[in-house]
């Protein structure tokens, strides 16, 4: 028997009230059987299957078969994150971090990678807006990673994130007042440098300074840039 999660269908409505409103992170079409997929399969990072004229998830299943949830783009949407890092003179290292403003905790600063746009591009235009910190995206300490997936809370089996991770260091330091200071803009409600030696040392520092724990789409991704710590 096949599970009933399979079948279940959600679009947020504040989705669909973005893609009436002409919002760029929202696919104005309601019915994904109406959309070229030919050209967005020939242009995706990861590969994707449509059956029936529907995108299909290609690394999970999240429960929410048909539908949107949360995202606004049909299919796969590729992001671009930014981690910024510094090591300080007694060797522990700092990372910059978000609050993001929907209440999924604390991330690196990123999103949407504009059509045509360079993914380190992106990345260093939405530190810029997450956080006023400015990086060049060709210094030779700024590096692009390959593309993953993410399990964003917020996706869908026909709706997922794509990120690619860019790392650019920032360091080393003396002390950590030394760096320069983020300040918070666009969907970010805080911003700060935060301790991170390994992952489980950025787990503890969240919740020991913030009460904070991290975006989940980010968890798997920071655990492997920076060493589980286990």
């Amino acid at each position: 028997m096949v599970p009933q999660h399979t079948h279940r269908t959600f679009t947020h409505p504040d989705v669909l009230a973005a893609a009436a409103a002409g919002a760029s992170w929202a696919d104005p079409e309601t019915d994904p059987t109406r959309i070229d997929w030919t050209t967005r399969q020939a242009a995706a990072v990861i590969p994707f299957n449509v059956i029936d004229g529907r995108p299909v998830n290609p690394c999970e299943s999240t429960g929410i078969r048909y539908g949107r949830n949360e995202l606004g783009h049909w299919g796969e949407q590729v992001c671009a994150d930014a981690l910024v890092s510094a090591v300080d003179s007694a060797g522990h290292r700092w990372i910059v971090m978000v609050e993001r403003s929907d209440g999924h905790g604390w991330a690196l600063p990123g999103g949407y990678v504009d059509p045509g746009e360079d993914p380190t591009d992106a990345a260093v235009r939405e530190l810029r807006e997450e956080t006023s910190l400015s990086a060049n995206p060709s210094d030779p300490w700024v590096t692009t990673l390959p593309a993953r997936y993410v399990p964003d809370p917020r996706a869908s089996d026909e709706a997922w994130m794509v990120t690619v991770l860019v790392r650019i260091d920032f360091g080393p330091i003396e002390h950590p007042w030394q760096l320069p200071q983020p300040t918070a803009g666009d969907d970010a409600v805080c911003a700060a440098w935060v301790l991170a030696d390994n992952f489980k040392a950025l787990t503890t520092y969240l919740d020991d300074e913030f009460y904070a724990e991290i975006f989940p789409a980010h968890r798997a991704m920071l655990a492997d840039a920076l060493g589980s710590g286990e």
